[in-house]
């Protein structure tokens, strides 16, 4: 995912303070904004602001804590309209270097670490890169309206009894074959 260049944005590693916090406020302009939701394939974003700090963990390692806070616009998945959601979350990632993360051979089967907050440290941390992939990872993958739901489609050819969800349900008719039984019972 390409990102837009947001100023002060990227800070180098060997220039941050090992005795305090780094602090950061990103509030990107409208056409920032908008080359940020053309990228992640959504109508827009009204307000976007990612605030917090880098803190220095040990000598070579860094811990990232942020509040992100956005309105995205996405398209309803049932109607097409507009979507306005709301995100407000806290962000954490450690920077630690690549070494104490592992490379992992490509094509090859690893598991996923315990850890997702790592990520392998360069010689620049780009705010901005991480601001985009926690919106990307925040914002809903099926955006509906209130009260949109996609229905039940059902399809069969001419003179033939269309399956429906109810059909498709392997225990859906035992509750009517009991009671067709009990009465059965009940009359003998």
């Amino acid at each position: 995912m390409s990102q837009p260049q947001l100023e002060h944005s990227k800070f180098r590693v060997a220039k941050l303070r090992q005795s305090g916090e780094t602090r950061f406020d990103l509030a990107p302009e409208k056409a920032a904004r908008d080359a940020l939701a053309a990228t992640l394939g959504i109508e827009a974003i009204r307000k976007l602001r990612f605030a917090g700090a880098l803190i220095p963990q040990g000598r070579n390692s860094w811990r990232l804590e942020a509040d992100l806070g956005a309105t995205a616009i996405q398209s309803c998945v049932v109607t097409l309209e507009p979507v306005t959601t709301r995100i407000d979350t806290t962000v954490t990632r450690r920077f630690v270097p690549s070494a104490q993360i592992g490379e992992f051979e490509a094509g090859s089967e690893t598991e996923m670490p315990d850890d997702d907050t790592l990520e392998p440290l360069g010689e620049v941390i780009d705010i901005a890169a991480v601001m985009a992939e926690a919106l990307a990872l925040a914002l809903p993958a099926y955006p509906r309206k209130d009260g949109e739901d996609l229905g039940e489609a059902v399809f069969a050819e001419d003179g033939v009894a269309p399956l429906t969800d109810d059909d498709l349900r392997p225990f859906a008719g035992l509750s009517a074959l009991r009671d067709k039984l009990q009465t059965r019972d009940d009359d003998s």
